[in-house]
């Protein structure tokens, strides 16, 4: 009819935008997007197999099984090749398990989506059966109710399912751990990760709990700690906890200059050791005992290397510290993963607008650009995939890490960036931090110990370390998470390493990996003969092609202005034709996924001021 092909010019007219990466920020500007009239035109593109970006959950470890469950079916094939650009290798991601692998259990499982076959809550599982049955038909798979390895009438609210068989058997299970972004910070009402997860249903009951958003101690909770030092002694609580404390006390200092004009010194590490150096001629401990407080001291310098994604508080910039801001709430944990957010985010997109194995190797702008099936409409956007596809539009929302910009910027974006965005790509931070898990037959830990940390009696951050990364890349490693409960993820332990020692580790194999940790672990605990780690798994982020690195800080010569000149879309006079959004775009909120998500939303709310006058642009995402 006259009025359907109306309808249909008038829906051609409307814009059409891009979103390049599905990581939490491109995830987020698309949804956002998708739930308004004005952009029918949406398409996501992710380089990978998998949504999520830094967000990447795993499975590790070997676990009690899930009441009835059933014993694990043969399979046709197996879980093989792994995802580009999770930071896992290869042979060790399971969410890129191909159709060949999983057709002996569920039929064709589009390999996109085989993420979505790790264990997840139960309510999450019965979400995805009638998103899958009433809006992605075809494309994600609709689960069974009753399977090969899982049943569903056999479940409580904690109880959790495996679609994958090998995964999931009688005689145990391996279990999510995060091999990218690990806690939500600060869960509260501020937080739009912990908003969109509890509308999800992806958290536990404490962790929604009022109490637990309104707790503020900026950030993680004190937990059970043993220490260790190289020299194969446990050291004194007491003692590290007055160290601890002194650190905190001057690490609290380095927020103040926040709005100072002049600093006396550039970096956050400098004026650390600056203040440590003042300490130490008041101290009235013999001589060991300074020196043990010294080591334990550095301990604490490589755990904020973790903290800020660096190789060295020398590179973190003194004044601009006090600007990340941290919400109040108890830093929580997804029970069923990480990834179990991405995943149900994706859910939420129309089935046509998500393509994935899609790198994009150009974004050219200022252009005019016209397809040969929209005679007389031209398009000033067009993006460029490996394969050789394009795409045009008028808007290209870009959510690609910083560690990705910095190696590719230049060619990536033509026209070039103007200086002042290129300048700013070259002088933030971004820096690697880096897990292994490794699983252990029997525990060396006490059954209360919940936190390892290291100390190696022989370093002082007021001397000068060694660069031997061959010899000493393991001296980063000063940090062991005991993943709890033992009786689900087995005696596993997440060990965290930032820097350029993380970044060599990635060099080497998973056997020279778990045999120098063997050896640290036996100098620790001062047992030569302790049995090895039976399992090693570790993330490579800054291997990972499309990402880089891990995330963003403030750098010595950079500062918030920096971030919001990344964020400030092209060309700057309107209309915006590139916009960008991540983690590393959002000035108070860097290096999170909160800061993402919001950039995210920003970006996405930026287009609908221009298009949306029908709506609020502060709506909910649909769920």
């Amino acid at each position: 009819s006259s009025a359907r092909r109306g309808m249909e010019a008038a829906d051609g007219a409307r814009p059409r935008v891009l979103v390049v990466g599905a990581g939490l920020a491109g995830l987020g500007a698309a949804q956002r997007l998708s739930s308004s009239r004005a952009f029918p035109h949406l398409r996501l593109l992710e380089s990978t197999g998998r949504a999520g970006g830094r967000v990447c959950s795993q499975r590790f470890g070997t676990g009690r099984a899930p009441r009835g469950a059933r014993p694990r079916p043969s399979r046709a094939g197996a879980v093989s090749g792994g995802v580009p650009g999770c930071g896992v290798p290869g042979e060790l991601c399971q969410t890129g398990g191909q159709q060949a692998g999983c057709a002996g259990l569920w039929g064709s499982v589009p390999v996109a989506y085989s993420c979505l076959l790790r264990c997840v809550p139960a309510p999450v599982i019965e979400r995805l059966i009638m998103t899958s049955e009433n809006n992605h038909s075809g494309r994600f798979l609709t689960l069974p109710r009753e399977g090969p390895s899982w049943s569903l009438p056999v479940r409580d609210q904690d109880e959790t399912y495996c679609g994958i068989g090998e995964l999931c058997q009688a005689g145990g299970r391996s279990e999510v751990v995060e091999m990218g972004a690990h806690w939500i910070h600060g869960p509260s009402k501020e937080n739009p990760v912990f908003q969109l997860a509890s509308d999800y249903g992806l958290l536990d009951e404490e962790a929604m709990s009022e109490e637990n958003q309104q707790i503020e101690v900026g950030g993680h909770p004190l937990l059970p700690a043993v220490f260790y030092s190289n020299a194969g002694r446990v050291l004194s609580p007491e003692l590290v906890e007055g160290v601890r404390n002194l650190f905190s006390t001057l690490l609290d200092q380095t927020r103040e200059f926040l709005h100072v004009p002049q600093v006396s010194v550039p970096s956050v590490g400098e004026y650390l050791r600056k203040e440590i150096a003042q300490q130490v001629k008041e101290w009235t401990d013999d001589d060991e005992t300074k020196w043990l407080k010294l080591a334990i001291l550095n301990t604490y310098f490589k755990l904020e290397c973790c903290v800020s994604g660096t190789h060295s508080m020398d590179h973190v910039a003194l004044g601009p510290f006090g600007e990340y801001a941290m919400l109040p709430g108890l830093d929580c944990t997804f029970p069923g993963g990480y990834g179990g957010l991405p995943d149900c985010m994706l859910t939420s997109l129309p089935k046509e607008s998500v393509l994935f194995h899609k790198p994009v190797t150009a974004v050219r702008w200022g252009g005019s650009y016209q397809e040969e099936s929209q005679e007389g409409r031209t398009f000033p956007v067009q993006v460029e995939c490996e394969d050789g596809e394009r795409f045009l539009a008028d808007h290209v929302i870009i959510t690609v890490p910083l560690g990705f910009l910095k190696e590719h910027h230049e060619t990536f974006i033509d026209p070039p960036l103007p200086p002042r965005k290129a300048d700013a790509i070259r002088q933030l931070g971004f820096g690697t931090n880096n897990k292994i898990f490794l699983e252990f037959e029997q525990p060396f830990w006490p059954p209360d110990c919940q936190l390892i940390e290291v100390v190696w009696e022989d370093e002082s951050p007021l001397v000068e370390a060694g660069t031997d990364l061959q010899a000493s890349w393991f001296r980063k490693l000063i940090v062991f998470l005991v993943l709890q409960p033992p009786e689900r993820y087995g005696h596993v332990l997440c060990g965290f390493i930032a820097g350029k020692e993380s970044e060599y580790m990635e060099t080497l194999s998973d056997a020279a990996v778990l045999t120098a940790l063997t050896d640290v672990i036996r100098r620790l605990t001062g047992n030569p003969h302790l049995a090895p780690p039976k399992k090693v798994m570790r993330s490579q982020w800054h291997s990972a092609p499309y990402t880089r690195g891990s995330y963003s800080y403030v750098a010595v010569g950079s500062s918030g202005d920096d971030i919001d000149a990344l964020a400030q879309p092209l060309p700057e006079d309107a209309p915006q034709q590139v916009l960008f959004a991540g983690e590393a775009t959002h000035r108070t909120f860097y290096s999170t996924t909160h800061g993402a998500l919001l950039s995210g939303w920003r970006e996405a709310d930026r287009l609908l001021s221009l298009y949306d006058t029908s709506e609020s642009h502060q709506h909910k995402p649909r769920l």
